[in-house]
């Protein structure tokens, strides 16, 4: 007998037990029909876990579980509950890849992706190198990517999300190949199941959205060379007004005005007029600080300029704006991962990040329903 915690309170339950004597293990296979094999928790309560856990901390879980549902489920048991289902999650995620229906499938569809640090153990980043005083790491990365559509439009024609387009799929885990690897990065492999389940490689128009970085583009023109590659225009402004900051010191009007300018000029699609300025800056300063970041501008300027070709792409009607992509970062990880005091395990962040991604992405009762008529095939 065993005592499982369900919706309506504890349970007794009675179930016929086997041994076998070769292997020397014993099991009951009423639990692995219910369930609840290995678990004392019903269903309904691993999902209410699972559900909660995914939205709050594990101990406001529990006072969550108490307050609405009468149930007494610790926090520590929460957490553990929990982990395991999102490890579930994050299993069938790589597992179970539908393509969109061609209905399903937006005339554009964009994929953005990003990443964010979130605090670990010290276990998870020793000798791992970092942006601390003495070299070492305090974070590890996670990467996230996401798909949406933006067929309406706001009253200056700007793109707009449409609502409920949006789907995330993110976790700690490596973008980067050898040339001579069979398969790219396991966070390659995630984008190109996102985008699969999508239908981004089959819509009429895809347009990959990033803030420069390398590894951005390098995907992207892997798994999808026919998508229009764009580097977010404030992402692009930003570089340019710290490089207004290094010449013209902290907030001043000088160096304001100059980076407006700057600013004036990218959305105009003057980019070579740009770097002439910044050439001009380098010329004529000494001080090797400002030299450099001005170098450094010049050369993110030059390498995406495909990508900052904002005056054709606005009369293509496309975004130029990665605010989905960071407004994901911060929903589906930052609210949940990255708050005061929370230091994670690789294996605990990437199954809530797995919870987390599967509920926003609107997912979360497909897998429930799979994972009962699991249980009832058994």
């Amino acid at each position: 007998m065993k005592t499982i915690l369900t919706a309506l309170g504890a349970m007794p339950l009675e179930r016929a037990y086997y041994h076998c004597d070769a292997c020397q293990r014993g099991f009951c296979p009423r639990d692995r029909v219910l369930g609840v094999e290995g678990a004392s928790l019903s269903p309904a309560v691993t999902r209410m876990v699972g559900t909660t856990a995914a939205l709050v901390s594990f101990a406001e879980s529990s006072e969550l579980l108490a307050a609405l549902a009468g149930l007494a489920v610790e926090a520590k048991q929460v957490e553990r509950t929990a982990e395991a289902r999102g490890c579930e999650v994050a299993a069938d995620e790589r597992q179970r890849v539908v393509p969109a229906g061609a209905a399903e499938i937006a005339p554009t569809l964009y994929l953005g992706m990003d990443g964010t640090g979130v605090s670990m153990r010290k276990t998870e980043v020793q000798d791992r190198p970092g942006k601390q005083a003495d070299g070492s790491s305090k974070t590890r990365e996670v990467k996230l990517c996401t798909v949406w559509s933006a067929e309406g439009r706001d009253a200056d024609g700007v793109p707009v999300r449409d609502d409920g387009s949006v789907s995330y799929s993110a976790a700690i885990e490596s973008a980067a190949a050898r040339d001579t690897d069979a398969t790219g990065s396991a966070y390659a492999q995630r984008v190109e199941r996102e985008a699969r389940r999508r239908g981004f490689d089959r819509a009429g128009r895809q347009a990959v959205l990033g803030d420069g970085a390398p590894w951005i583009w390098n995907i992207a023109g892997e798994a999808f060379p026919a998508a229009i590659q764009i580097v977010d225009r404030f992402h692009a402004k930003e570089h340019l007004s710290g490089v207004a900051k290094v010449l013209y010191g902290g907030p001043s009007d000088v160096g304001t005005a100059w980076a407006q300018a700057r600013h004036a000029e990218l959305d105009a699609g003057h980019l070579s007029r740009i770097v002439d300025t910044l050439g001009n800056q380098y010329r004529a300063r000494r001080d090797p600080t400002k030299r450099e970041a001005v170098r450094k501008c010049i050369g993110y300027l030059w390498a995406n300029r495909r990508r900052m070709r904002y005056p054709a792409f606005r009369a293509q009607g496309l975004c130029t704006s990665t605010a989905v992509v960071e407004a994901g970062c911060k929903v589906a990880i930052g609210t949940r991962l990255k708050r005061a005091g929370m230091h994670w395990s690789v294996r605990g962040a990437n199954a809530i990040i797995a919870l987390r991604c599967c509920k926003l992405s609107g997912r979360f009762e497909d897998f429930w329903e799979r994972r009962a008529e699991r249980h009832c095939a058994i």
